[in-house]
Order: structure tokens, then C-alpha cells, then sequence
């Protein structure tokens, strides 16, 4: 796994593309007086390290006394940050907005007002024009100051306009805050619960959802108020596995972005999110050719400059790409090729390592593991697999028994029967300790538990009455979650009719693809 630095300055060097840290250099020269700079040998240290040493950090920089290193670092940070916000500033509109906003305070303080007022309808337009409407708060409160302490002239009836100008935001700035509260409350659920386990769940988020979806929100207007809407009936859905309403609404989500197409600049971060969930929903329903388009115009949208341009932008797309890629190999039966991206996806997250938070990573994982069971090569399964269940983080606990109940299946088909005893002892403790048995999985643990013990004459029946078993359990919406993680379904049919899983999967694949096109 890779070594994750916790330095903070060290992660932000590491971060830099070599315009910025060129952009540096000229930054920090321009405005310092002196020509040995320390700060520069400090950044030079720091940029040559693999990993964040402070021994060697001291022994690098002899100029630099260890007493001094904590405040040079301070100063080394916020140089940086000043570097990177002038480089900036041309790129994106809100530092634009923002610095702006500035010169119209220092030309009030100059007593300068009407052409800090002049500058300040210049933002207002651009909020108006992007939906920013904290912004829009930000210059009224200052255009009413100095209404309020100067007589400008500058405009007959201004007060008035002032004041439903205020008065409008304020009620838009409301409406945005209980929509935004409500989808992150949601989200947040999700987050910490999973999907609904069972009706008293289902119950208690519908109460939550109807009581804080107030009259007053349920017809949103401007773009942000759209945009949280669309996301609480997104994590409202996803949550009670309705996933037709969940892809309604991730469709709705993903059109705001095509219906004002400038905002993908200013929330690339929503547009990213929201691609990734109407992946996601086509995946969960089946739609074969929607999701392909959909993949079409996420890899399009990666060649961006927004994307190009920002790290942040870049792991997102990346993270999100590469997950429905692999989906797609699972959708359509082709593991053998799907194996192929694994040596670029395992570069992608070396490079990203900084950025990407434990779970991300552990979720790869599960996937190229999956990628590796459905082409039968159970080893390497189990390597990645052995990855997840040795990590001692606390992670999810559904990715960590799954990860278990795969590897238990893994040693199975390897015929690792010795390990299986002891194997299924401890997968089912540790699954009933985190009180996550559903009966798909109950219903497994009674036949492994059996089975090996049988012949392979007496097995095959075994396996019919388990798939029978569990085809009726897929009917029940809080069984889904077992199917999400693992096809059962088509593993135990390639038991019963003797063919590999991923042949299963294809043919299912090919049918489907056929009926869509009657």
C-alpha cells in the first residue's frame, strides 16, 4: 500500500504540477529582497523526498537551524498558496469574484465609493450570472454600507432596490440551506447505515425525509436549490433501493449541468458526483446501452481543461471512471478483459496516493479482486482480497465482510478444503459480530457449512436447492445489498449448469442487449 505522508507541506509540494512550482520559484523571487533565499533550498528539499523525512529535511537544508524549521515551514506554506492563488486567480471564477470583492474594499477604504460601487456591480452580474448567491449577499451588504454612510447620488430610489434586492437573496439563500441540509443529512445516513436493512429503517427515513422537505422547498427555482433537490431525492431513494426513482432523479441531476452548461466550471466537483450516480443507477437497473453512453461522455469530459486543469477534478473522474469501467466488464460477462486495465489503475492510484482516503482504495481493490474471481484466477483473487481483510483500519464493515465472503468462496472453488473449516468459523463470527447476516448470506453459510463434506454427486443438488433458495430471496428489496457485492446468483448457476461465470454472465448480458433492441 502506498506511504501516505501526513505533513502537510510535504503533500502540498508533492501536489504541484511543474508550471506551479516553476510559477514558485518566479513568485517567491519577485518578492523577496534576498538573493539566497532559504525558502527556496526548504521547497527544494522537500520536492526531492519520496517520502517526508525530518532527519533528512534538517540535513538537507544546513542554512536552516532545526529550531527555525517549524516557522520556516509556516512561511514556506503560505508563500505557496500565495503563488498558486495569483496563478489562479485567471482560471477560475470565484478567486476571480473574490479578488474583485477585495478591490472594492480597498477603494472604500480609500474613500474611493463610486468606483468601489462601479466594480461592485461588475460582481454582482457575475454572481447573477453563476448562481452564487453568497456572493450576491457579500456585495449588497457592502453596496448598503456605503449607501448607508455616504451620500453617493449614485442612483435615484437605490434604497429601495437594495432592499428587495436583499430581501429576494435572502429568501433564495434559505431555501438553499434546508435543501443542501437535507441532502447532506441524507447522504450522511447513507454514509453510516448502508441501504434501508429492513421496514423499521425504511419508516424511519421516510418520516425524516417528508417532515424536513418543508412546503416551502418543494418547488425549487434557481440552480442551487434544483441541484440539492435532486440530490435529497437521489440519497432518499438510494437508500430504500427504489432505483427507478434513483435514477430519475440522478438523470435530473446530471440535465441541470446540460441546461447551464457554465456551471460545470463552478461545481465540476456536483457534475462529477452526479455522472457517477446516474452510472451507478444504470449499472443497478440494467441499462446497457445507457450506461455506455454515459461512460462516453464521462471519458470525453476527462480530456477537459476543467479536468486537465485541477488535481482534485482529476482523481474524481479517475475514481469514478475506472469504477463503472469495471462494472461494465461485470454487466457484460468480460473479466479475462477487464483484467487488462489492472496494471494502469494500480499506476493511477501510486500517483493519486496523496489525494485518496483508505476506503477508495480498499473499494479497487474489491473490484480488481471480483475482476479476478469471474476469470477464475482465485490466486490473485485472494492476494487482493487478503489486501482489504489484513489492513487494520476501521473501514466500512460491508466491504469488509464481503471481502471475507469472497475470499471463503475463493478457497472453495481452489479446493483449499483443509482452510475451509476454519475459514467458515471465522468469516461467520466476524459477519454476525458486525450484525450484518442477511438471509442471502445466512442461506450460504448453512450450505458451505455442508457442503464440502459431500461428493460431487451429491453436491449438484445441493446447489439447485441453494439457487432456488436464493432467486427467491432476490424478490425482497432488503436483499439487494447481497447481490450488489457478489453475484451469487450466477455463481451458483455456473455450479449447476457446469459452465465458468463469466460464460453465465455474458449470455445473460447478450439477452438482455437483445430484448432491449425488440
Amino acid at each position: 500500500m502506498p506511504n501516505r505522508s501526513t505533513d502537510s507541506v510535504f503533500q502540498l509540494i508533492h501536489s504541484l504540477q511543474k508550471s506551479e512550482k516553476r510559477n514558485f520559484k518566479l513568485y517567491v523571487q519577485r518578492n523577496s529582497s534576498s538573493p539566497d533565499l532559504k525558502i527556496v533550498q526548504l521547497f527544494d528539499a522537500f520536492d526531492k523526498m519520496k517520502e517526508y523525512d525530518e532527519k533528512e529535511l534538517i540535513n538537507k537544508t544546513v542554512s536552516i537551524k532545526k529550531e527555525q524549521l517549524s516557522n520556516m515551514k509556516a512561511h514556506l506554506y503560505r508563500q505557496i498558496l500565495a503563488s498558486l492563488r495569483v496563478l489562479e486567480s485567471n482560471e477560475n471564477i470565484d478567486i476571480q469574484m473574490h479578488e474583485q470583492l477585495d478591490y472594492a474594499r480597498i477603494l472604500y477604504n480609500k474613500g474611493l465609493y463610486l468606483q468601489s460601487l462601479k466594480i461592485l456591480d461588475r460582481v454582482k452580474e457575475n454572481a447573477i450570472e453563476h448562481n452564487q448567491i453568497s456572493f450576491l449577499i457579500e456585495v449588497l451588504f457592502l453596496e448598503k454600507k456605503i449607501e448607508t454612510l455616504h451620500i453617493t447620488r449614485s442612483m435615484q430610489d437605490r434604497a429601495d432596490a437594495l432592499t428587495d434586492q436583499s430581501n429576494q437573496t435572502n429568501v433564495q439563500l434559505v431555501r438553499v440551506t434546508k435543501l443542501s441540509n437535507l441532502a447532506l443529512q441524507l447522504y450522511s445516513w447513507y454514509i453510516k447505515n448502508g441501504h434501508a436493512r429492513n421496514k423499521e429503517d425504511e419508516k424511519v427515513i421516510e418520516n425524516y425525509f417528508k417532515q424536513h422537505l418543508s412546503d416551502d422547498i418543494k418547488n425549487p427555482e434557481g440552480f442551487y436549490e434544483k441541484l440539492y433537490y435532486n440530490q435529497s431525492y437521489c440519497w432518499y431513494a438510494f437508500i430504500r433501493q427504489d432505483f427507478l426513482l434513483y435514477y430519475r432523479y440522478t438523470q435530473k441531476w446530471v440535465d441541470l449541468f446540460t441546461d447551464e452548461s457554465g456551471m460545470k466550471e463552478m461545481e465540476t466537483a456536483n457534475y462529477i458526483k452526479g455522472m457517477h450516480n446516474l452510472l451507478n443507477a444504470h449499472f443497478t437497473l440494467r441499462n446497457y446501452n445507457g450506461f455506455s453512453k454515459t461512460i462516453q461522455q464521462l471519458e470525453t469530459f476527462r480530456d477537459s481543461d476543467i479536468v486537465k486543469q485541477s488535481n482534485n477534478n482529476r482523481v474524481q473522474v479517475f475514481i469514478y471512471l475506472y469504477t463503472s469501467k469495471i462494472n461494465q466488464h461485470f454487466l457484460e460477462g468480460t473479466f479475462k478483459e477487464g483484467i487488462a486495465m489492472v496494471p494502469e489503475i494500480e499506476q493511477q492510484l501510486k500517483e493519486f496516493s496523496i489525494y485518496m482516503d483508505h476506503h477508495r482504495v480498499l473499494v479497487f481493490y474489491y473490484k480488481i479482486a471480483s475482476l479476478y474471481f469471474g476469470a477464475e484466477d482465485y490466486d490473485t483473487a485472494i492476494d487482493y482480497l487478503n489486501k482489504i481483510i489484513n489492513w487494520k483500519v476501521d473501514l466500512r464493515t460491508d466491504l469488509q465482510c464481503y471481502s471475507r465472503l469472497l475470499h471463503l468462496i475463493s478457497h472453495y472453488e481452489l479446493g483449499n478444503f483443509q482452510l475451509l473449516e476454519y475459514l467458515i468459523k471465522s468469516v461467520y463470527r466476524f459477519m454476525a459480530k458486525m450484525q450484518n447476516l442477511s438471509l442471502v448470506e445466512e442461506e450460504m453459510f448453512k450450505f458451505l457449512k455442508n457442503s464440502f463434506y459431500l461428493s460431487a454427486r451429491k453436491l449438484q443438488p445441493e446447489f439447485e436447492k441453494l439457487l432456488d433458495r436464493i432467486k427467491d430471496l432476490e424478490k425482497s428489496k432488503f436483499e439487494t445489498r447481497a447481490f450488489a457485492y457478489l453475484d451469487i446468483i450466477s455463481w451458483l448457476e455456473s455450479k449447476v449448469y457446469n459452465k465458468p461465470v463469466y460464460e453465465i454472465i455474458r449470455e445473460k448480458y447478450l439477452a438482455g442487449k437483445r430484448m432491449a433492441h425488440h
